[in-house]
Order: C-alpha cells, then structure tokens, then sequence
C-alpha cells in the first residue's frame, strides 16, 4: 500500500493548508469591514474638496496657483499605490497592468515617465523592471495614516514645481463591492476643472480669509494628499476584499481536492484488498 500511504500523506498536507486558507479568509473578513468603515468615513471629505477644487479651476481668482496652470506635458509622474502582501488574487496584477499600459503610451508619445509607490508589491514590481522610481513608502499596516506617505507625496509635488514633472497622477484600486475592485488613474496636477452648471459660469470666485495666495497654496496641498489618502484606504479595503475571495476559493478548491484525492485512495484500498482475497482464493485452490 506504497501508493495509499502517498495519497494518505497528501490528503492531510492539502487539509492542513485548507485550515491555513480557512483561517486567513476570516481573517481577511474582520479586516476587511474595519477598512470599509475607515474608506467610507473618509470618502465625504476627498469628495468634497475635490469639487470645491474643481470648481477653483474655473473662478477668476486674483492669484493663479501655479498647480491650475496647464503646460505642455513632456514627463509624467504617477504615485502607484499597491498592497503590501500578497495572496489576494489578481488584485495587484490588475493594478500593475493597467499601469504598464499607460506607461508604454506615454513612452510611444516620448514622454518620460517617473514613480513613487506605495506598497511593497509595487515597489519590488517596478524596481525589478527598470522603472524609474524616485521614492517609496513600505510596511503602512492595516491602519495606514497621512503621515505615513507625506514623504511620497512632498517629492512628486516638488518635482511638479521644480518643473521636472509636467502632470501627476495617483493610480490605486477603487473599492466597488466585495466580488469587484478597478484600478483607477486620476489626474493631481495640472487640475482640470469640473463643469459647475450655467448660472455659475462667468466672472466669479471665492472670497478668500486673509488672501487668495495663502489659502490656495495651503489647499491645493490639502487636497493632493486627501486624494492620494483616500486612494490608500480605498486600496487597502480592495486588499481585504480579494484576500478573503481569494482564501475562500483556495479553501475550496482544497475540499474539492481532498474528495478526489479521498475517492482514488478508497479505489486503491479496494483493489488491494481484492488482489489479497484473490491470492488467498488461489493459494486455498492449489493445495
């Protein structure tokens, strides 16, 4: 019975594994409802001033921030937020494939293209291609903070204003429900402004407390880290999402496994035992 005791070391490796992957999907689950509640507590805010910016884009303002000023786009930057860990199916490969994608259009349009990531898969990812990565943020948790990726966010910002980026994008997945997850490419910089409705269109703006230089050259800061911020916790609740389908499939898939594997054991146990009942037979026969 070499070939039962095999199949017999196989069915208890494949069922520790399915209380590994069982273990991980509930997990994943816990996780996974604490980062919902953290995205959608956090979704107003970036909304909000994401318009209010928008909005800015198409006043007359006395003082013209230089991060509403379109030019001639020749390098690009882009913050690619990805997962720290994996085993959370094709959530990152997705992310990493639309990235690619726009990269190679950029190059074909000769376009330079630099990367900060967030996210140790994205950061081993690019580096191991060549890409030009100028900084990093790694190892974030479950319970990311601003502080954490302020760094990130302060290089590509000093490189838009030191003019060796002409447009900034935040690249991350988008939390649509618990089954689908979409990478999604949004424009930081230049802003591009959202149409506001025809009673509001004209000569118009805000009233600014002290001046319009010094709230703006706050805000526009404000709102490029709610919106990378944002991108994080909308990521991280994607991560959880993939992770816990993903280990529930794998647990599955092991069970699915183990009754095969369960059902050729039994066929080699019965052919054995008939082989001994038919030598037994025959030796009873001879004498």
């Amino acid at each position: 019975m070499a070939v039962g005791k095999e199949i017999r070391l196989k069915i208890t490796s494949i069922k520790n594994t399915q209380k590994i992957t069982r273990a991980m999907e509930m997990v994943a689950a816990s996780k996974m409802r604490k980062t919902q509640d953290r995205m959608q507590a956090t979704r107003p805010y970036s909304r909000k001033i994401a318009q209010i910016i928008k909005h800015l884009a198409l006043a007359n303002p006395e003082y013209k921030h230089p991060f509403t000023v379109e030019r001639p786009a020749s390098r690009i930057g882009v913050i690619l937020i990805s997962s720290d860990r994996g085993l959370c199916g094709g959530l990152n490969a997705n992310l990493f494939r639309l990235a690619l994608r726009q990269m190679r259009g950029w190059n074909a349009e000769d376009k330079a293209v630099i990367l900060s990531t967030i996210g140790q898969k994205g950061t081993a990812f690019f580096s191991s291609i060549g890409a030009n990565v100028v900084s990093q943020a790694t190892k974030l948790g479950d319970r990311p903070h601003l502080q954490d990726i302020i760094g990130v966010i302060k290089t590509m910002i000093d490189e838009y204003s030191n003019g060796k980026i002409d447009e900034l994008y935040v690249l991350y997945n988008e939390f649509v429900n618990t089954m689908t997850q979409k990478p999604r490419l949004v424009q930081l910089l230049p802003i591009r402004p959202e149409e506001i409705g025809e009673e509001r269109k004209g000569h118009w703006d805000y009233i600014y407390e002290p001046d319009a230089k010094e709230v703006l050259d706050q805000l526009l800061i404000r709102y490029v880290e709610s919106i990378v911020f944002q991108g994080l916790v909308e990521n991280n609740a994607c991560e959880q999402a993939a992770r816990m389908v993903a280990m529930k499939s794998a647990s599955d898939n092991a069970g699915k496994l183990i009754k095969e594997l369960q059902l050729i054991y039994n066929k080699a146990r019965q052919a054995a035992i008939t082989q001994e009942i038919a030598e037994i037979v025959g030796g009873a026969a001879a004498v």
